[in-house]
């Protein structure tokens, strides 16, 4: 439910980056819409203007680099568990519908 130029706006921007076919047809992935739906929910919700939105988009791909990493270094269920926890917190104070 988004305009066209919306989402080619936001593929020159580089927050999303569909695939496309032969045909040039740009074809979007759960990923692409996902990213969709947090930028809307940013700058709906939040307040915030597309420099706004790149920036918290960067943060939040840092944050779940953070979190992958953190997980793959992870010792115990215990520690993981508590990982994921503390990062899922962290995703709620912001207010952002973050998935793992």
């Amino acid at each position: 439910e988004m305009h066209p130029q919306t989402l080619r706006k936001y593929e020159r921007l580089g927050l999303i980056s569909p695939v496309r076919t032969i045909g040039m047809l740009r074809l979007y992935s759960l990923e692409d819409i996902r990213k969709v739906m947090l930028i809307r929910h940013l700058m709906e919700n939040l307040g915030l203007n597309l420099a706004g939105v790149e920036f918290a988009m960067a943060t939040v791909d840092n944050v779940l680099a953070m979190w992958k990493r953190l997980s793959d270094a992870a010792e115990s269920p215990v520690a993981q568990k508590r990982i994921d926890q503390e990062i899922s917190q962290l995703f709620r104070n912001l207010n952002i519908p973050v998935e793992p």
